[in-house]
Formats: structure tokens, C-alpha cells, sequence
């Protein structure tokens, strides 16, 4: 069968080959922890389920508005505005089946193919995935270490835009480093974007899976309402990765077309769904906060033993459910230097720890000489935790100065 050109620019989300070959180990009988995949072994709030219980019970269960059904759509606009300052109404909310499907509307509805568009690197692997996919040219920007995180580089991004550069995605609440910007860091990324004329995909899914003080988003800055879209996801807060539930949330003008694009996509995201999805905004918040809690300890934890192991240290991340450590000292005393794959593999088999690596979140960039992990403590518990990373630490501190 002939197969599409364009299938050859198409990524994927290399962290579930992490989490088969995890599988594969654990089928052996070996004790597998699992870091790799961002998920939650958390369950929805019982109040959320119910809500769609209710709502298959009463019938819903057809076809519903392309751009959602109008409560959700108003109490997502409310919630949004009352957390980030803006004026939102349902107009500019198109609920979508997840977060992930707003980077392929937002890139078809505002990119024509040979566009630049800037995305961060690590990030999200998706997003350069798309962007090729859809015939742009896909502008890595980096970050660098300092000041206990990790901050946008932001004079290395406005010198590699060109006139042909028209969009830009930031990853605020940042996968995979835990980043979150400062508001003279957001200030100076919404003063670039203004001056080149850019469009902004804001992908804060972990807008709110924040531990210090209170989140802001760039969108609050001076011009951005009118020329962002938001990647608004329920999944992370409600823990509902599983339901396939989202919304983009922008300039009502941009926000009809990704509509159209629902209707030729998918027609309407599950109705009932969306019920689950206004109870969520609705009601009470107290399982979120119990989470919430969970994960501040989960990360404490981590980081303790993390920063105990010779060769590895940690910042510790504002949001996110994410670790990223550097591990460039250790690897090099095992003998991998850079090999990852190498690195990983020996990790999993001789330790039972899976993550997954810088090279999972975009090839490094010129200049990149340290070696970084990605450790997700979403889905794996405190018991867990402490065990698979006193594993790693076993395993660092091992008599093995390099690999067999």
C-alpha cells in the first residue's frame, strides 16, 4: 500500500516504548518501578464520576455542540478568568477530546506550510511532531540552568527568529523540568512575542499542579489575550487523563475555526463527558487538594534521596509531577558518557528503575553538555518512590566503575 509523504514527518510519544519495555521487564518477574510515563495512579473524585453517571442515565449519549455544550463552556471561561485574570465568555472556549489535540488545531488553523514556528526543547515531543507533520519548519529554543531552576533562553530564542516565524508554543508549568517563569521572565517572553508579531500557543496543563504560591499565567500579560490560544486540560488537576477531556480557549475568531475543525475531526467531544467536566469545575475542590498534598510529599521524597546519590543532583520543581535531574557525573563514572539508551537500559535491568531521558523531549541542542533524566512520581506511590530510588542510589554507589 503507498503511504502518505506526510507520514514520514509524523513523531510520536516515545515515553510508552519506555513503558513497554518496562512491561516486558516486570513479565519477567523483576521488580519494575515506574518513572516513565506522566500519568496518575490517582481515581477520579467520586463526585466527577457520578456526574457522568448521571448524565448516561438521563440520555446523554448523542451527538451535542460542536464547541461543547454552552454550561461548560461558560464555567470554564469564569474558572479560567478568575485564575488568570482575563475576560473570557463561551465564545472563546472550544471543548476539545483532551489537551493534546489543541497543538494540531492551533498549528492548522494559524501555520501555512514553510511557517517557523518556536517550540521548546526539551518539551513536549508532540509539538515538533505536529508542526512537521503539518508542513512548518520547527524552531527548537533551549533553556538554561540557573538560579535553582530552569529559565527560557530567551536571548538564544529571539535570535533564531526570522520573518517567516509566525508562531511560538511555551510550555509554562513546564514537562519535563518542573519550570515554572518568574514574572520578569514572562514579562520579557510576552515583550518578544509583541515585537515579532507572534502568535502563542500557552500549553499550561499544569497550571495547577503548582506548590508555591500562586500561579500566573502569561496570557495576563499586556497583549497576550489577543494573540494567544490556551491548551486548557481536565485531566492533571481532576486526575482524568483517562477521559479525554479539554479545551482551547482564545480570541473567539481563532477559537470558531478550531470548532470547524472539530466538525471535521471528531464532531463534539463525549457529551456526557463534559458533564463530568462541569461537576469538576463545580464542585468541591477537596480531592484535588488531598492530591495535591500526595504529590508535594511524593517529590519531597524523591528529591531527598535524588540529591543523596553521588553524581545526581535535582532542582525542585514549582509544578508538575516531574523530576530532572542531572545525572551527567554518574553516567560518566558507569561508562555511558552519553549514551542514554545504554544508560537506561542497564539502569532498568541491573536497578528496576524506568524513566525516560533527555533525548525523549527532543534531540539536545548545540551547546547541551549535561545529561538529564525525566522521573514522573505521578503514577507510582511514596512506598515505591523510596524503594525504586535506594535502588538507584544501590546502584550508584555500586563497585562497578563501568559497564560489563
Amino acid at each position: 500500500m503507498r503511504i502518505a509523504d506526510r507520514m514520514r514527518d509524523l513523531g510520536t510519544e516515545t515515553a510508552f516504548a519506555v513503558a513497554d519495555r518496562a512491561s516486558a521487564q516486570a513479565a519477567f518477574g523483576a521488580a519494575v518501578y515506574p518513572f516513565h510515563l506522566g500519568d496518575l495512579n490517582f481515581r477520579t473524585p467520586r463526585n466527577i464520576a457520578e456526574a457522568a453517571y448521571l448524565a448516561i442515565k438521563e440520555g446523554k449519549t448523542g451527538y451535542c455542540p460542536n464547541a461543547g455544550i454552552a454550561p461548560l463552556r461558560a464555567a470554564l471561561a469564569a474558572d479560567v478568568n478568575a485564575r488568570r485574570g482575563t475576560s473570557y465568555t463561551a465564545d472563546n472556549v472550544s471543548i476539545q477530546p483532551g489537551g493534546k489535540p489543541v497543538i494540531g488545531k492551533f498549528i492548522q488553523t494559524l501555520m501555512n506550510p514553510g511557517d517557523e514556528v518556536l517550540f521548546p526543547s526539551p518539551g513536549y515531543p508532540i509539538y515538533e511532531s505536529q508542526i512537521r507533520y503539518f508542513g512548518g519548519k520547527a524552531l527548537p529554543y533551549g533553556f538554561v540552568a540557573k538560579e535553582g531552576t530552569f529559565r527560557i533562553d530567551l536571548e538564544g530564542l529571539e535570535r533564531s527568529i526570522s520573518p517567516r516565524t509566525r508562531l511560538i508554543i511555551v510550555n509554562d508549568f513546564h514537562n519535563p523540568t518542573g519550570a515554572v517563569c518568574s514574572p520578569e521572565e514572562q514579562g520579557e517572553l510576552a515583550k518578544i512575542v509583541r515585537r515579532h508579531d507572534l502568535v502563542a500557543l500557552l500549553d499550561e496543563a499544569y497550571f495547577e499542579i503548582h506548590y508555591a504560591g500562586v500561579p500566573r499565567s502569561i496570557v495576563s500579560q499586556p497583549g497576550m489575550a489577543e494573540r494567544s490560544v490556551l491548551l486548557y486540560t481536565f485531566g492533571k488537576k481532576f486526575a482524568m487523563t483517562g477521559w479525554r477531556l479539554g479545551a482551547a480557549i482564545g480570541p473567539a475568531e481563532v477559537i470558531a475555526l478550531i470548532t470547524r475543525l472539530n466538525v471535521n475531526n471528531e464532531s463534539c467531544s463525549a457529551h456526557f463527558v463534559q458533564y463530568a467536566g462541569l461537576e469538576a469545575l463545580r464542585g468541591g475542590q477537596g480531592e484535588y487538594e488531598k492530591m495535591l498534598k500526595e504529590l508535594r510529599e511524593r517529590r519531597d521524597a524523591a528529591l531527598s534521596i535524588l540529591n543523596s546519590i553521588p553524581g545526581v543532583s535535582c532542582f525542585s520543581p514549582v509544578a508538575s509531577f516531574y523530576l530532572y535531574p542531572d545525572v551527567t557525573e554518574l553516567m560518566d563514572k558507569k561508562g555511558f558518557g552519553g549514551d542514554y539508551a545504554a544508560f537506561a537500559e542497564d539502569v532498568l535491568v541491573r536497578a528496576g528503575v524506568s524513566f525516560c531521558t533527555r533525548i525523549h523531549f527532543g534531540e539536545p541542542l548545540p551547546g547541551e553538555n549535561r545529561h538529564y533524566l525525566r522521573l514522573a512520581f505521578s503514577g507510582i506511590g511514596l512506598e515505591g518512590i523510596r524503594a525504586g530510588l535506594n535502588r538507584l542510589r544501590e546502584y550508584a554507589a555500586g563497585c562497578q566503575e563501568a559497564r560489563d
